[in-house]
């Protein structure tokens, strides 16, 4: 099985860790919320062997990468330009970029503003969702309300406190409870924070471990975030309206890389209103989409959940490209 090795890059401004592993073309996985590096363990060790340099960050905000205090150091602008200056540390032109959850709009961003640095874009969990007439935060609270988890996620410390009250509960029942392992009607329909509760409060407690899913996984991300608190993550969705404000200039504009869509039928974003549309008119959006695939039974932590069926979908897509 190949190494993997640990180092540190300056991009953008920021110090980087990052994970990497194999030689050969390119490859940048980009984590989600709440998550790191570590959630490509299984691609890292696959790509590799493969015959592909597969790097996964810790992305700005997160594990032993520099967390600015400023929250408005962390919209699409600042997170693409870490991608691309990652890049440039790495001495290489172009790279295929796969994304998870809120990594996957960074991937299919960094496709959108520098198709001359990608080959190739892979989303996992989130598709490409081209910026419409009001920013996401403002239309998901139209449809659910201020409990919408991503608006409960907006007041500086509150979600920051709970969450890290107790990081490896927290951490249990987040992986739980959006995982195709959740029993039926365990997990939110919605993710909504009914009035005077927490985040936490919506989601159970396993009552154990899925099989993809071990305690020593959980000590390892509950371990990272301890240490470095969950503000960097946040302040992600803390920019959302500023980061929509700030890429009007790609109002309709289409992805025009190659491109992978994969995702589990029971993710609660897949189940998100109207997101069910936009996969089923993805092509519309990314006219050089390969394909679209739903795997069943699986919930949100796709490449965690399904590695087998992740990584074969990865090195065909990657095998197909020029």
């Amino acid at each position: 099985m190949a190494e993997i090795t640990h180092r540190f890059v300056e991009t953008n401004g920021i110090r980087m860790h990052l994970a990497e592993a194999g030689e050969g073309p390119l490859v940048v996985l980009l984590h989600g919320f709440p998550e790191s590096w570590y959630s490509w363990c299984h691609q890292l060790h696959a790509l590799a062997e493969a015959g592909y340099h597969a790097v996964a960050p810790d992305q700005r905000g997160y594990g032993q990468t520099d967390r600015p205090s400023e929250v408005t150091k962390y919209t699409q602008l600042h997170l693409v330009g870490d991608v691309v200056g990652l890049l440039d540390a790495l001495g290489e032109a172009q790279a295929v970029v796969v994304g998870h959850d809120w990594g996957a709009p960074v991937a299919w961003n960094t496709a959108l503003f520098r198709p001359d640095r990608v080959r190739g874009v892979v989303g996992l969990s989130v598709p490409y969702l081209p910026r419409g007439p009001v920013s996401m935060l403002t239309a998901m609270r139209a449809a659910l309300g201020d409990g919408f988890y991503m608006a409960y996620f907006q007041t500086p410390g509150v979600a920051d406190a709970e969450l890290a009250r107790d990081v490896p509960t927290t951490m249990r029942k987040l992986l739980y409870s959006a995982s195709g392992d959740a029993p039926r009607g365990a997990e939110p329909a919605q993710p909504v924070v009914p009035p005077g509760r927490g985040f936490l409060d919506i989601m159970v407690e396993p009552p154990a471990l899925p099989a993809w899913l071990t305690e020593a996984d959980v000590a390892f991300y509950a371990g990272e975030f301890a240490r470095a608190g969950f503000t960097g993550g946040l302040n992600w969705y803390r920019t959302i309206d500023l980061s929509w404000e700030l890429t009007a200039p790609w109002q309709g504009a289409p992805v025009q890389v190659p491109s992978l869509y994969v995702a589990g039928d029971r993710d609660l974003v897949v189940n998100f209103p109207r997101t069910r549309q936009f996969i089923g008119a993805l092509r519309t959006f990314v006219p050089r989409l390969t394909k679209t695939i739903l795997l069943p039974g699986c919930g949100h932590w796709t490449q965690q959940e399904r590695p087998d069926e992740v990584n074969r979908a990865l090195a065909e897509f990657l095998a197909e490209l020029p």
